[in-house]
């Protein structure tokens, strides 16, 4: 039995994976899984070092999707130029809310984490789990920044960087 429908993502493109971010399909393979066969997506995230094997009916239920257009990175860096929004909630649930914005593979909601969780040198010092969800976030807009723009890490992480030091200052 062979399958017509022809999946919207091929070998050699840039995915976002939900709770990983930016990676790879390096290949589309074909196991046997408890007696069927099931179509994978093989997802290289070099930086994380890490493989993921996604059967390819379900990349879109579990939220994988092609980059983001230039027009929406343009958004998400407009955002970091907006004003912190610190909800007066208890950290815990705080940190919560970050989590699921980061893990949403949404670059908006990613953008907003970073802008509400970005601290200038002259400001109270952060702790460390606001530091984690900082960088979580921070990593996640940089490598989909750089793969929308076909720059390296480093220079989108400038890009980044400039917009938050602008709006500091």
């Amino acid at each position: 039995m062979t399958k017509t429908r022809k999946s919207e993502f091929r070998p050699n493109d840039f995915v976002v994976y939900p709770a990983h971010g930016v990676g790879k399909i390096v290949s589309i393979e074909e196991r046997e899984i408890a007696g069927m066969t099931l179509e994978l997506f093989v997802i290289s995230f070099e930086k994380d070092k890490m493989t993921l094997r996604v059967p390819t009916d379900k990349a879109t239920a579990v939220g994988m999707r092609g980059l983001s257009s230039p027009d929406i990175v343009s958004k998400a860096l407009a955002t970091l130029k907006g004003k912190a929004r610190v909800k007066r909630a208890m950290w815990s649930r705080r940190a919560q809310e970050y989590e699921q914005k980061i893990n949403s593979g949404d670059l908006l909601a990613i953008a907003e984490v970073v802008r509400d969780l970005h601290r200038t040198d002259d400001q109270r010092e952060q702790s460390y789990s606001e530091r984690q969800l900082y960088e979580a976030a921070l990593e996640r807009l940089t490598r989909e920044v750089a793969a929308v723009s076909g720059i390296d890490e480093a220079g989108a992480a400038k890009q980044v960087d400039d917009v938050l030091v602008a709006r500091a200052a």
